[in-house]
């Protein structure tokens, strides 16, 4: 393998994430930071039409001020198409954000916000990475570059996008969170539930037992869930996985037995089948609790539900080129690579689903999604080194 010997700008990469940092765009919001990246790509020498922005935002379930943002550039030298892709948006805790530098870690000013480093340090690697590049004039292979939107809430940039717009990669290189050497090689699967739970309303002071309660219906489901071991960490046999009822509503008054209460929850497992299992489950208990919970009328309650698959789980295989290449670059760096699992979505699932197998790194972040996040400069360092070498290296 032959690599470049240049050093990345590591001062000029620290001024674009703490930049990138201190601009809110968490999830549908992620303009302002599109924005930010193609003027700076354009001020280095890039042309508009090396630049793409889709429309992936058009199909979104969430509103959207922005696509994807692509950069597209040919190879200076024959070599498989290479990958580089992170995402732009943040979690709402992040916004505010106020990054400060402390010795070599970087944390919010602002004690009640997150510091945005997930995934705006990954957001800057691929930037320096791209800036470099044209600013040294440096040989590398055909590289599409791709700056994902709405992670956060389901993968759904990259679940969405049209997969000819990157250009056929056969190599591919995600960043995230996490160590610089640490390679997630795989990650779990996610169903998302939503419950619609209906009673029958009646004044809760003058005749409450001609209502049923939707509020008691779910009680019902997920105490039972728990008392089964089917809510939270749940492992039956030699399978694993996790849920979570992460979201009720309903009820508008204490005197009135509510008739509508709306619950969102998930489940998730590297096992398909058992993932599904799960699900089940989880239905199951809402169902049983709407037959339990009766007027005095014997009336019941009712639910129905609208179930997706967020992400499917992937695990690559030992020999995958992309993992191979991440590895030689680490090593090379004298540094030691980590394989690891994931237990949170990546855009690297859908990736790997669209038939691009994705390797995903980290960049120095800590507690994302935490008023506590911090950003490792020694380990985003490293990171823009990474990126910089997978961007330009030949191998032989």
């Amino acid at each position: 393998m032959q690599a470049t010997s240049s050093e990345p700008n590591l001062s000029r990469a620290f001024e674009l994430v703490m930049e990138l940092m201190a601009i809110s765009g968490k999830t549908g919001n992620e303009a302002e930071v599109a924005d930010y990246i193609k003027n700076k790509l354009l001020k280095a020498g890039y042309s508009e039409n090396q630049i793409y922005i889709d429309d992936t935002n058009q199909k979104t379930p969430t509103p959207s001020n922005t696509g994807n943002l692509i950069l597209t550039l040919p190879g200076t030298h024959e070599g498989d198409r290479r990958l580089l892709s992170a995402h732009m948006d943040t979690v709402p805790i992040c916004v505010g954000s106020q990054p400060e530098l402390n010795g070599r870690i970087v944390h919010s000013t602002d004690p009640s916000t997150g510091l945005g480093a997930d995934d705006r340090a990954g957001t800057a690697v691929l930037l320096n990475t791209a800036l470099e590049i044209i600013e040294n004039n440096l040989p590398h292979p055909p590289l599409t570059f791709c700056w994902f939107i709405q992670e956060e809430t389901g993968m759904h940039g990259a679940r969405l996008i049209n997969i000819e717009d990157l250009s056929n990669p056969k190599l591919a290189f995600n960043w995230d969170g996490g160590s610089a050497t640490k390679l997630s090689t795989g990650a779990t699967g996610s169903y998302r539930i939503r419950a619609k739970i209906e009673g029958l309303a009646s004044h809760a002071g003058g005749a409450p037992e001609k209502g049923v309660s939707a509020i008691a219906i779910a009680a019902h489901a997920i105490a039972d869930l728990d008392k089964n071991g089917w809510h939270g960490k749940v492992i039956k046999g030699t399978s694993e996985g996790t849920s979570n009822v992460g979201f009720i509503e309903g009820g508008e008054a204490t005197n009135v037995v509510t008739d509508l209460v709306h619950v969102r929850a998930e489940a998730r497992s590297h096992d398909p089948e058992f993932r599904k299992e799960m699900l089940n489950q989880i239905e199951q208990a809402f169902l049983k609790a709407a037959e339990a919970v009766t007027n005095i009328d014997g009336a019941a309650g009712k639910v129905t539900f609208d179930n997706n698959l967020v992400y499917e789980s992937f695990r690559l295989e030992d020999d995958d080129p992309s993992l191979m290449e991440v590895e030689k670059v680490i090593r090379g760096l004298g540094l030691e690579p980590e394989r690891s699992i994931a237990n949170g979505g990546l855009d690297a699932n859908w990736l790997t689903a669209k038939g691009i197998p994705s390797v995903t790194m980290g960049c120095g972040q800590k507690d994302p999604h935490t008023v506590k996040e911090t950003l490792n400069l020694d380990e985003f360092d490293n990171a823009c080194r990474i990126g910089l070498l997978l961007a330009t290296q030949v191998s032989t």
